[in-house]
């Protein structure tokens, strides 16, 4: 089993570096595109994100996550074929169905969401695209469960090179646009396909079976509408800003959620090593106590980061775009404190995976879903992008607290509430002192200036408060080795949510999506 638990973490961790490098690269080009592409452009692209977000999730079934838990309960090879090709073979025809059904309606649909059919073909190759980048869990979990993480690496890292490459080219070289940003997603794709051809020729047969389907599709389709409800949450704000503002407005929005979402690289990194880690301490004695102190001090870290980028917004927007940009520093402030709430909802719902009483999670996303959409209804037409940004936060917050208290019903932890509000008071601290007692300055200065000012008030208000107690990190570190050493667990682990996924790239991004909340939310928001 402990070899298992590590196998599992490992591969979680080659996820969360995957992530964070092709979103970093994607994020220092945004300087570049932002020369060659104009708001309206983004804002073309963030609705074509909507509709591959939307298929994304339909054409899964939820059943990419069956694959994994069931290849598990496979005796041998010729039953581990027999699982692939029959979900293989039920998506080819149910997702074969949806997609002939939504090209013929594309005219209709390019109309709603662009006021113009200028870009049916684009809408199209997004959802070819899509269609055909949903099989990509079968090879990639095989990756995952046979440890081959180095080839795992090499692909995706060849994947997202190639993107990026083919997006230089057509969108800068060539002057294509926001079609030039599509079609390098399409040729990429029909690249990477030709190259995993071998591990689908491993996997799938002339093969199928009805009890595997209905075992699939029972273990799965309870996940749909908690991956719908998450991308209710990630895409209903820029859908809204589509009906009530301009292009420009919804890509001056999706260029500030861009530089917010970048906190989401922390959070992708922390789920990597959370999940295992609370699964593997729930037996430990002093399990709840760790629980609290590292809910603690996990707050700490997201309070500091969120207070800096509130504070450097201006400058990291004035220093990366050019001035048709600027007003995109408006919304991300709020756009990071709703990235906080998620990593707060990440935290302290882990009860509900301790004593698997997961059906509540739909329930919290849903509650957040009907939050988020009521809220753009009502703030976007008033406050326009900065209202968007207030609906997104207050979404995040709602999924924080609902789970929480679901969280506390099965499996109550006393959290510091004192020790946390000093967190938040150290942040606004730091954020009120650097936004209003400097004068605006050149961008690079003010970035330095405002970012060591957020450091200092923040730590400085923490001693003050008598914040930190003696030894605290020390007992953390000594419960995370005795989680090192723990050798048996009854069950295997299984990564609860990821945090993880951010870009700055300016288009949809067809990295994997996964059937948990934040993954699913955290990937498919990569493009924005």
């Amino acid at each position: 089993m402990f070899t298992r638990l590590k196998a599992l973490g490992g591969n979680l961790v080659v996820y969360g570096i995957g992530d964070a490098a092709t979103q970093i690269i994607s994020f220092f080009l945004l300087p570049v595109y932002v020369r060659y592409l104009s708001p309206a452009d983004y804002g073309v692209l963030a609705l074509l994100l909507t509709v591959e977000v939307a298929a994304k999730v339909l054409f899964r079934w939820g059943i990419d996550a069956s694959f994994m838990r069931l290849y598990f309960d496979c005796p041998d090879d010729p039953a581990r074929r027999l699982l692939a090709s029959t979900q293989f073979f039920f998506l080819a025809a149910a997702n074969g169905t949806l997609l002939a059904a939504a090209l013929l309606l594309s005219p209709a649909i390019g109309r709603y969401l662009f006021h113009t059919n200028q870009y049916d073909w684009t809408l199209r190759l997004v959802l070819i695209n899509t269609f055909v980048t949903c099989f990509y869990f079968l090879p990639y979990h095989v990756m995952r469960i046979e440890g081959r993480t180095s080839t795992y690496i090499t692909l995706g890292f060849l994947r997202s090179a190639g993107t990026l490459l083919v997006r230089l080219l057509l969108v800068i070289g060539l002057g294509r646009g926001v079609h030039g940003v599509v079609l390098a997603d399409v040729a990429v794709t029909a690249l990477f396909t030709t190259a995993l051809t071998p591990w689908f020729a491993r996997l799938i047969r002339p093969v199928f079976s009805r009890q595997l389907l209905r075992e699939s599709l029972r273990f799965g389709l309870p996940r749909l509408p908690h991956g719908i409800a998450h991308q209710v949450v990630a895409v209903s704000d820029r859908y809204v800003l589509g009906r009530f503002a301009t292009l420009h407005e919804v890509g001056l929005y999706s260029t500030g959620a861009s530089f917010a979402l970048g906190l989401k690289l922390f959070l992708s990194a922390f789920e990597s090593a959370w999940a295992p880690f609370y699964f593997g301490a729930m037996r430990e004695p002093d399990a709840k106590d760790t629980f609290t102190r590292v809910t603690t001090y996990g707050v700490l870290i997201l309070a500091l980061l969120t207070a800096g980028l509130a504070a450097c917004a201006r400058d990291v927007i004035a220093l990366a775009t050019t001035p048709t940009f600027h007003q995109a520093a408006r919304v991300v402030p709020w756009i990071a404190l709703g990235v906080a709430f998620q990593g707060v909802y990440l935290l302290t719902s882990i009860g509900l995976n301790i004593t698997k009483h997961t059906e509540y999670y739909p329930v919290a996303t849903g509650i957040a879903a009907a939050t988020s959409v009521t809220a753009n209804l009502l703030l976007v037409p008033s406050f326009g992008i900065v209202g968007a940004a207030w609906a997104n936060m207050l979404a995040y917050a709602v999924l924080a607290f609902v789970s929480w208290r679901f969280s506390q019903r099965f499996y109550p932890l006393a959290y510091e509430s004192r020790r946390l509000v000093k967190i938040v008071a150290a942040a606004l601290s730091g954020v009120a002192v650097a936004s209003f007692a400097v004068p605006p300055m050149a961008p690079v200065v003010g970035l330095l200036l405002h970012g060591s000012i957020v450091v200092v008030m923040f730590f400085g208000v923490l001693a003050w408060s008598r914040f930190f107690v003696p030894n605290e990190i020390a007992r953390l570190s000594a419960a995370l080795r005795r989680v090192r050493r723990r050798r048996v667990i009854e069950q295997p682990v299984e990564s609860a949510e990821l945090a993880g996924e951010v870009v700055a790239a300016p288009t949809t991004d067809d990295a994997e999506v996964m059937e948990e909340t934040p993954e699913v939310e955290a990937r498919s928001t990569a493009a924005r």
